[in-house]
């Protein structure tokens, strides 16, 4: 095994770990923090695949923003009135054969691996800049969307600051 499949089976491990212990764990902080390991392990992926600037985007605006703002909805929540209410488990079958399926999924997609699935490698002199390339599409063909969204978010933020303020 090279170096690559090593990391790429480690970052993977603990991303399944950590994502199932986001959907395990009572304690909502714990869930979060969780999903911060989880969102660690997917910009070590990204920068396996050598796309740094997904990666820092990964860890600035995920892990450094939504994350945060998740721990302050925590927070924020009074979390002694949700652990009295009653949990809607009656759906348990629903979620064992949408895993089976999954599980089913994931062992042909194994199986295909080993002849059908291998994809063709680009030498890294071949690579182009993805960072330069990013910024174009950005900046030219996407420029109204991109400011959309972020008219979007500052409403959403201008929102809560008023939510938050009348308490």
């Amino acid at each position: 095994m090279t170096f690559y499949q090593i990391t790429f089976y480690f970052f993977a491990t603990v991303m399944i770990l950590a994502a199932l212990l986001v959907i395990t764990r009572r304690n909502p902080v714990h869930s979060a923090i969780f999903l911060i390991v989880t969102l660690l392990c997917v910009a070590g992926l990204y920068l396996q695949l050598r796309a740094e600037f997904l990666a820092a985007v990964q860890i600035i605006l995920y892990i450094g923003g939504v994350m945060v703002l998740f721990l302050f909805v925590i927070v924020l929540v009074n979390l002694g009135v949700v652990v009295g209410q009653e949990r809607f488990n009656r759906q348990w079958w629903v979620a064992g054969i949408a895993a089976l399926a999954l599980l089913v999924e994931l062992g042909v997609a194994f199986y295909l691996g080993r002849e059908g699935l291998a994809l063709p490698t680009a030498p890294v002199e071949a690579l182009q800049p993805n960072t330069e390339r990013i910024g174009l599409a950005l900046y030219q063909n996407y420029m109204l969307p991109f400011e959309i969204a972020s008219l979007l978010l500052l409403v959403a933020m201008i929102g809560a600051v008023m939510m938050a303020k009348r308490r």
